[in-house]
């Protein structure tokens, strides 16, 4: 079986005629082929939606985009299951993960209808100046094509998270998923074009980065950049966004320390902890992959860790009861094992580290612990986006928030205490976009989500995820029947 590019409302083959296989990491079998576009069709797309913001579609009103919003977020929801079964099949998460992940996708475009609503009542707001003479209103305005580049971690749902606000705001866009989870997207381009989106609104064009995204990133028509990914990546698309002053924003890396005080909690600390760094097989970018842990509850709490970590569901997304499945890619599997090979010379390993023993196939790997962590380790200062947990202790309030901020990234942070003032005043003076207390990951899409440092450019979600998609005009209207006085007297 074969998709096909989807580029101004039609299902379309590849102007070069290249093929991806799209793999199941359980199996490590070819279980799917999609076309593998190139710069040319990344041209037609962005042809398309510049043709699409050109045309009736520029004028619609919050209220129109927002009937077509709401049909699709009922459209996945309708096709719920079928969706959450292909991300299990070409990203590798549980299905109870999937189903989550779809349901959240749905909802994030019934958010977006919601706020393309609002947008209107936003239009022609007034904005107080200290001249009377003067009225000064705002008007906003689609930013234009939009160029969206999306990860394999959360294939459906971190698309959701960029298409439904760039139509809430009235934009037009080519969306590139990951050539490893590319399945879900198109699905996303049919559940559109059945919900009435205007052929040209929202192109699709499956392939390798190299091909594609390094287009789409660089096109002189494309007006505003949407990446989620890698920092290397990140920076090249930054790059070719300053060469054409494009609009960007970047959701980047992590290496997100949680802090764990001795008055913690300890069961609650566990589950946290775990929740924090297995969770879609540590494949977030938000993990709390670093763990600091005051020195009185450290033996305990990583012998909890450790006796919890063996209990975990280890297998196919597919198989009841399964807790984690397998990495995404044999290229992810390598690096992950690579970190693991470098963090038994660096620290001591407390648990897993390997293949489990009833998995001959399959990326799988253990939930992997590591104690006595030095800050200089690779496995402490770098994003290993797998299921590796480091820990360090630590004596006080200030060395923990040191630690902790002691970051190239700055995307995350979570601390756990029963003294709820010393838990703010942590939380405070961390260094990240989102910040947890007495938990780790729970994430809702009303609030805004960005990092600092390394971790990305700007906010998504919420009203600042409509925001990036708009500009907005400040019309000043002279409104005296005076002179203004510098020539007229």
């Amino acid at each position: 079986m074969q998709s096909k590019l989807f580029i101004d409302g039609q299902w379309q083959d590849s102007r070069g005629g290249g093929l991806l296989d799209v793999i199941n990491p359980a199996t490590e079998q070819v279980f799917h082929q999609c076309v593998a576009g190139n710069a040319a069709d990344i041209d037609a797309a962005v042809a398309a939606a510049k043709a699409a913001m050109a045309g009736p579609w520029r004028k619609t009103t919050g209220r129109d985009r927002a009937k077509i919003l709401r049909a699709i977020g009922e459209g996945i929801e309708r096709d719920k299951q079928k969706l959450a079964e292909i991300e299990v099949r070409d990203n590798g998460k549980p299905l109870a993960e999937a189903l989550g992940d779809i349901g959240d996708a749905a909802y994030c475009f019934n958010l977006y209808a919601r706020y393309a609503e609002e947008l209107d009542g936003r239009q022609g707001a007034q904005i107080d100046v200290p001249d009377a003479r003067f009225d000064c209103r705002l008007r906003y305005m689609p930013i234009g094509v939009a160029g969206l580049i999306v990860p394999w971690n959360y294939p459906l749902l971190m698309a959701a998270w960029k298409v439904a606000p760039a139509i809430a705001a009235g934009c037009a866009m080519v969306l590139k998923p990951s050539e490893f989870t590319p399945l879900t997207a198109l699905e996303l381009a049919r559940i559109a074009h059945e919900a009435g989106l205007p052929a040209g609104v929202l192109n699709v064009v499956t392939g390798f980065g190299r091909d594609t995204g390094a287009r789409l990133a660089t096109h002189p028509d494309v007006r505003k950049l949407a990446f989620t990914g890698s920092v290397a990546t990140g920076i090249f698309v930054a790059t070719a966004a300053a060469q054409d002053v494009k609009s960007v924003s970047l959701e980047l890396g992590g290496k997100s320390p949680i802090v764990v005080f001795d008055d913690a909690d300890v069961e609650q600390a566990v589950e946290w902890v775990m929740f924090g760094i297995f969770w879609n097989q540590g494949q977030v970018c938000s993990a709390t992959s670093r763990m600091i842990v005051q020195e009185a509850i450290a033996p305990k709490l990583i012998d909890r860790l450790s006796a919890e970590a063996k209990k975990i569901t280890i297998g196919d997304g597919m198989a009841e009861g399964t807790l984690l499945g397998p990495l995404v890619s044999a290229q992810q599997y390598q690096k992950v094992t690579g970190y693991i090979d470098a963090g038994r010379r660096e620290a001591t390993l407390v648990t897993g580290g390997g293949r489990p023993a009833h998995l001959n196939t399959g990326y799988f790997l253990e939930p992997t612990i590591f104690a006595d962590v030095k800050p200089s380790a690779r496995i402490w200062t770098e994003e290993i986006f797998g299921p590796v947990l480091a820990v360090t202790t630590f004596k006080g309030e200030d060395e923990a928030i040191a630690l902790a901020n002691n970051s190239k990234f700055g995307l995350a942070a979570a601390v756990m205490s029963a003294d709820m003032a010393r838990a703010q005043r942590v939380a405070e003076a961390f260094e990240a976009g989102v910040c947890w207390i007495n938990c780790s990951q729970p994430n809702f899409l009303e609030p805004p989500w960005g990092g600092m440092k390394k971790s990305g450019v700007g906010r998504e979600l919420g009203t600042w995820g409509l925001n990036n998609f708009l500009e907005v005009k400040q019309m000043l209207t002279y409104h005296s029947t005076e002179p203004w006085g510098w020539y007229l007297k």
